[in-house]
């Protein structure tokens, strides 16, 4: 795993716990149209995730959420394949929600978007159930990757896609 060195040990782990995931995960079958709920306090950030998510026809926005307790419960009756989360939020923040979700809804995938850019938020994310983390600094580059990896039944660290995309040379619009 020499790709994480230059990321220090707490990252290194968390990208070897990701391929654990997808390990694990190997066996789920992929997403033919993900039914997708956004959930973020900030206006302006859900309509703008609606805005990108809805030019892409073979993904659905089936609701919003203004914080974790919402997510919840509109993913109970909603049922989502995927909740894109934000993770400072009021009432229940969003890791708190990912595990009730996940313990309530387990085919239902969250994929984490936070503020914050650290191996501890990653790993709290990751213990929560996330498949998923992107930091909201990067959602315009990795979110739609992130989100087909989603879809394909795999984990996915924005992270780990940088530094295989700078490594590889690969531009993210090649994703």
């Amino acid at each position: 795993m020499t790709v994480f060195s230059r990321q220090g040990s707490h990252l290194r782990d968390a990208a070897i716990s990701l391929q654990i995931r997808n390990a694990v995960r190997a066996t789920r079958v992929p997403i033919k149209r993900p039914r997708i709920l956004l959930a973020d306090d900030h206006e302006i950030f859900r309509r703008g995730l609606r805005s990108i998510l809805e030019s892409r026809p073979e993904m659905e926005i089936c609701g919003e959420a203004i914080d974790g307790l919402d997510a919840f419960e509109k993913a109970k009756q909603l049922l989502p394949d995927i909740v894109l989360m934000d993770v400072s939020m009021p009432q229940v923040d969003g890791l708190h929600a990912t595990r009730l979700i996940r313990s309530e809804i387990p085919n239902c995938q969250v994929l984490i978007l936070s503020q914050h850019d650290s191996p501890q938020m990653l790993s709290a994310a990751l213990k929560a159930g996330a498949c998923a983390y992107v930091t909201k600094s990067q959602v315009a580059r990795s979110l739609l990757a992130a989100l087909e990896s989603v879809i394909r039944g795999e984990s996915f660290n924005w992270n780990a896609h940088e530094i295989a995309k700078s490594e590889s040379g690969t531009n993210v619009t090649d994703l």
